[in-house]
């Protein structure tokens, strides 16, 4: 059997991922499709609006067959280590390709720009210069970029896209990388999971923007300001908030002092940003110091040392079934007696979800996987 992977949060899952997945299996329709998905805390720093387990239920019923989670360390870190964790699961169960939406779907363009960031001296000294003079790092990035090869990447897919490319050439991964054009018709501005996130805040109805599938789920929302309090608590009672992965030497105590003075997340948030921390970087911080994710932590959990399914169905598992032979770390469908530390952090930050709401999506974890 053949597969194709795909790597998406689905918070939610919009109408805009119903195209992209609709297109795939319109493409490879004998294919298995594998979804890497992260668990209940994600890349740009915030919560899932739907339990994970929800989405995977979401993800199956929609077409995909077979859901694996992107562990916490790799799924609330950069572009690169969000990548990293993704692809090398990816790897792990032997794709055929990767397939990702782009603004550009110019694949060549993409694979051009991923080779000349591998190891590439010219280009981290310009990186430096722009960082120097006040730009952040995406910015500088895109602009040492444009200076060695006349072509601007900074939409945030193609972005993406092209750590997932280097990930592949990095580690010589047996994997193709493929993209769809993201479309005005599924994804303009209203439709992007950003914005129905924010609907879904303000309680406006949301239903033209998302599958029927997901309009069941949209009960017990969370979103990063149920945390607020907690996170308050945490940043006051802390003695050394460096200890924390992505808390720069320098931001704690510009942390502790506006804390006291804010009454909002978003409040919080716009007294901290600046060129240097911009709004992603700063809910990245906050999350980490609210599941006391550590340096030390990252550190220790760089590698990927399991793969944690969430869900299958019928043909997901024909293929687990074909290769699992051939998989050179554990396959985990149901925690037991597992002793991994990433797992038992999984468990961790899963608690920390739970704490606003009565989900007891905690209890999920030990129970058996989604099969559809």
């Amino acid at each position: 059997m053949k597969s194709i992977g795909i790597i998406a949060e689905y918070n939610p899952f919009t109408n805009g991922h119903l195209y992209h997945l609709n297109t795939i299996k319109d493409m490879y329709p004998e294919h298995t499709i594998i979804l890497v998905m992260n668990g209940h805390f994600t890349e740009r720093g915030d919560v899932s609006v739907i339990n994970k387990w929800k989405r995977t239920e979401i993800a199956l019923r929609l077409g995909v067959d077979l859901v694996v989670e992107l562990p916490f360390p790799f799924a609330t870190q950069s572009a690169d280590f969000f990548a990293y964790g993704a692809i090398t699961l990816l790897e792990k169960l032997k794709v055929e390709k990767v397939i990702f939406g782009s603004e550009s779907n110019n694949i060549k363009d993409l694979e051009e720009i991923a080779k000349i960031q591998v190891d590439n001296d010219e280009l981290e000294k310009l990186v430096k210069v722009y960082s120097k003079l006040g730009a952040n790092y995406p910015t500088a990035l895109s602009n040492a970029i444009y200076d060695l090869t006349g072509k601007r990447i900074d939409t945030p897919n193609d972005l993406l896209g092209i750590s997932y490319i280097k990930t592949i050439i990095k580690n010589n991964y047996n994997i193709i990388p493929e993209s769809i054009e993201r479309t005005n018709s599924y994804h303009d501005s209203i439709e992007s999971a950003t914005n129905i996130r924010r609907l879904l805040k303000e309680d406006y109805n949301v239903d033209k923007y998302i599958p029927k599938e997901v309009k069941f789920h949209l009960q017990d929302l969370h979103f990063l300001d149920d945390y607020f309090d907690l996170l308050k608590y945490k940043i006051i009672t802390e003695k050394d908030l460096t200890i924390y992965q992505t808390v720069e030497e320098g931001i704690e105590n510009l942390l502790k002092k506006e804390i006291t003075n804010s009454y909002s997340l978003e409040e919080f948030i716009s007294k901290i940003k600046s060129k240097r921390y911009t709004h992603n970087k700063i809910k990245r911080m906050l999350i980490h110091i609210l599941c006391n994710f550590t340096k030390e932590k990252a550190k220790n959990m760089k590698e990927i040392t399991y793969i944690r399914l969430l869900g299958f169905n019928s043909k997901g598992k024909e293929y687990l079934n074909q290769i699992k032979k051939d998989i050179d770390i554990p396959i985990i469908s149901k925690i037991t007696r597992e002793k991994d530390p990433m797992l038992e952090y999984e468990i961790e930050t899963t608690k920390i979800y739970d704490i606003p709401t009565k989900e007891n999506c905690t209890k999920q974890e030990f129970d058996k996987i989604i099969n559809i």
